[in-house]
C-alpha cells in the first residue's frame, strides 16, 4: 500500500513489473496452466448461467461505516460466523474510528437478507482495523480475535452474540502496534490455538516510515495448555496486511504465509513463508529451500486448487497486476509459478470508471457463486485514500470461471461493480438458500450486501464437529467429488484482508444429485462419506452418517 502522505511521482506498475523474479514468470504461468485449460474445456460440464446479484443494503438494516486518519488507510474488514447458534452467519464490521458493529442476521430462510445491530459495550470497540472468528477454548461458543490500532483484544463467545473480554483470561498480551494480520491453528497435542500476528508501520517515527515496521508475533500455548507464553518475533517483519496457515504441500503440516507491504519494508522485504517446527523457533525459508523473492504491495490472500493438481494456489492482492501463485510441479520445496495472467486475473485496471490507471485490490475470496462446480473469484477494491496515479472509480470485480479454466469478469452484469473504496468482504450465504451472498466493507462510505439471485445449480454446505479442543477442526481438508470433478478447500482461520469466516463451507454441484466428500481431519486420519446435493450437512469425526440440518421449524 503506498504512503498518501508521500505520494510516488514515478509511473505505477504494469503487469509482472513489481515483481523480482518477472522474467520468466508470465512464460511458466502459461506453461503451468495450458494442460489443465485444456482438460477443463474436455471435462466441464454444459451447465452454464448468468450471475446476478440484487444490492439489499438500504433494506437490511446495516448502516455500518469504516472511517478513521492514516492509520486506518488500511483495514476495514467483517467477520462472518453465527454467535447465537441458530445456523444463520451473524456479521462483525471493523469501524476504523467508528465503535465496531456486530449484527446479529433475523433473515428468514431464504429470504431478503435482514440484520439487527447491537449496543453490547464488550463488542463496540474502537480503533477495529479487523477481525476473525475462532472458538478458542473449544466450548463450541464463537470467540472473536479483534485487530486494532492499540491493544488487541480476544472475546470470548458467551452464546446468544454475547462477549466478555477474555486477554487476561487466557493471558494474551494484546501489544500496543497497529495490528493489521492475523491467522490461526491448532498444532500437535495442543489445548489452544497458535496465534499469528502481523504488525504495520509504526506511524510515530519522526524520520520516516521506510523500514519500520513493528515486529510480527508468534503466541504458542504454555505447556498446561491454559494460557498463552510470551510471544516470539518473527523476525524479520515486513508490514504485513494478510497471513495464512496453509498445507501448501499436503504433508499433513501447515506453513505461514504472509503477504507484506513493500512501500514500508524497503529494499530487504519480500513476501515470506515460515516453518514451524513442533517446539521449536519459527525459521523462515530461503532461496535455498526454494522459496522465491516475491515484492508486491501484498493486500489480501486468497487459496485455492485452482489448478487441479490436488494442491493450494494462492492469490495475491496488491497494486496494479495481482499474482495467482501456482505450485511448480517438479519442485519437492516451496518454488510457485504466476499463473494470474494466462486465467485472466491480473485485475489491474478497472473493468468501468478510471480505466486508463491501475486498480488497488484488497480483499480477495474464493466461492461457486453461480454453483457450476466451478470456483469464481471475488476482488475487494478501491483507491487507498486519494491517490492521484491509481483509479479513484475502481469497482469491485467478480471472476466468472468458464468452462474453458480461464476467468471472466462480470462483475458490472452481475451488479455488484460498486466504485465506493472497497476493503474487507465475505462471499457467504446469509439467508442459507445455497448462493453464496455478498458483503463489503468500504471506507468512509456505508457497508454494502448484495443478496445472489442467480438461477445456479445444485449445492452442499458443509460444517465439520470433532471433539474438543479444536471443534471446528480447523487445518482439515475437504474434497468434493462429482463425477470426475474435485474441488480441495482448506478450513482456516486467516487470509482474506482483515477478516474471515467460521461456519459452512459452501460447495457448487453444478446438475449433480450427490457428492461424494472425504474430509482429512487436521491429525491426517480421512473419513468418506455420500452427501445428497442441495443440504447443509454437519460431519462429525468417525460417526458414518451426517447430520442432515432441517431449518425449517426455525423459520
Amino acid at each position: 500500500m503506498l504512503n498518501t502522505m508521500k505520494p510516488r511521482n514515478e509511473t505505477p506498475p504494469g503487469p509482472s513489473e513489481d515483481q523480482d523474479d518477472s522474467s520468466s514468470d508470465r512464460k511458466l504461468g502459461i506453461r503451468h496452466i495450458v494442460p489443465f485449460i485444456l482438460a477443463a474445456t474436455v471435462a466441464a460440464p454444459a451447465y452454464a448461467t448468468d450471475v446476478a446479484f440484487l444490492e439489499g443494503t438500504a433494506a437490511s438494516g446495516i448502516t455500518h461505516i469504516y472511517d478513521g486518519g492514516p492509520a486506518f488507510f488500511v483495514g476495514g474488514g467483517v467477520a462472518a460466523f453465527d454467535c447465537d447458534n441458530n445456523h444463520f452467519p451473524d456479521l462483525y464490521f471493523a469501524g476504523g474510528e467508528n465503535p465496531a458493529g456486530l449484527y446479529r442476521n433475523v433473515t428468514k430462510l431464504g429470504g431478503a437478507l435482514q440484520f439487527t445491530p447491537t449496543d453490547a459495550e464488550a463488542t463496540a470497540l474502537i480503533g477495529v482495523a479487523g477481525a476473525y472468528p475462532i472458538d478458542v477454548d473449544g466450548d463450541d461458543f464463537v470467540d472473536l480475535f479483534v485487530m486494532r490500532v492499540g491493544e488487541n483484544v480476544l472475546l470470548r463467545g458467551q452464546g446468544d452474540c454475547r462477549f466478555e473480554r477474555a486477554n487476561e483470561l487466557w493471558g494474551y498480551d494484546g501489544g500496543s502496534s497497529p495490528t493489521t494480520a492475523f491467522a490461526a491453528v491448532w498444532e500437535t497435542n495442543r489445548r489452544l490455538p497458535t496465534l499469528a500476528e502481523g504488525n504495520y508501520v509504526d506511524r510515530s517515527d519522526d524520520n520516516g516510515r521506510l523500514g519500520t515496521c513493528q515486529p510480527n508475533r508468534l503466541f504458542r500455548p504454555n505447556a498446561e495448555g491454559e494460557g498463552y507464553r510470551p510471544a516470539l518475533p518473527l523476525d524479520p517483519s515486513y508490514c504485513p496486511l494478510s497471513m495464512l496457515f496453509t498445507d501448501w504441500q499436503n504433508a499433513g503440516r501447515r506453513d505461514l504465509r504472509i503477504s507484506n507491504d513493500r512501500q514500508y519494508y524497503g529494499e530487504g522485504g519480500s513476501e515470506q513463508l515460515w516453518h514451524l517446527p513442533v517446539d521449536e523457533a519459527p525459521r523462515a525459508y530461503t532461496e535455498d529451500d526454494g522459496w522465491q523473492r516475491l515484492r508486491i504491495w501484498g493486500m489480501g490472500i486468497a487459496s485455492h486448487d485452482v489448478t487441479g493438481d490436488g494442491k493450494p494456489d494462492y492469490y495475491l492482492t496488491s497494486m496494479a497486476d495481482n499474482k495467482l501463485r501456482a505450485s511448480v510441479a517438479a519442485s519437492t520445496g516451496p518454488a510457485f509459478e504466476d499463473s494470474a495472467y494466462a486465467l485472466g486475473v491480473t485485475a489491474h485496471r478497472p473493468s468501468i470508471g478510471d480505466t486508463s490507471k491501475p486498480s488497488t485490490s484488497w480483499h480477495a475470496e474464493f466461492g461457486d457463486v453461480d454453483n457450476d462446480g466451478r470456483f469464481d473469484l471475488f476482488v475487494a477494491k478501491g483507491n487507498v485514500e486519494a491517490m492521484d496515479g491509481f483509479a479513484m472509480e475502481d469497482p469491485n470485480a467478480l471472476f466468472i470461471r468458464r468452462p474453458d479454466g480461464t476467468f471472466a469478469d462480470v462483475a458490472p452484469a452481475a451488479g455488484v461493480a460498486s466504485t465506493a473504496r472497497g476493503r474487507g468482504a465475505a462471499l457467504v450465504d446469509l439467508n442459507l438458500d445455497g448462493a453464496l451472498d455478498l458483503v463489503v466493507v468500504n471506507r468512509k462510505a456505508p457497508a454494502q450486501v448484495w443478496r445472489n439471485t442467480t438461477p445456479g445449480g445444485n449445492w452442499i454446505q458443509i460444517k465439520l464437529r470433532q471433539a474438543d479442543p479444536n471443534t471446528d477442526a480447523i487445518g482439515a481438508r475437504i474434497d468434493v467429488v462429482t463425477g470426475d470433478r474435485t474441488t480441495v478447500r482448506e478450513i482456516a482461520v486467516g487470509g482474506g484482508h482483515a477478516g474471515g469466516q467460521l461456519g459452512w463451507a459452501h460447495f457448487g454441484l453444478g446438475r449433480a444429485a450427490e457428492a461424494r466428500v472425504t474430509v482429512h481431519w487436521p491429525d491426517g486420519a480421512s473419513q468418506t462419506i455420500d452427501l445428497p446435493a442441495n443440504r447443509l450437512a454437519e460431519i462429525r469425526r468417525d460417526e458414518t452418517k451426517p447430520t442432515l440440518v432441517d431449518l425449517g421449524s426455525k423459520q
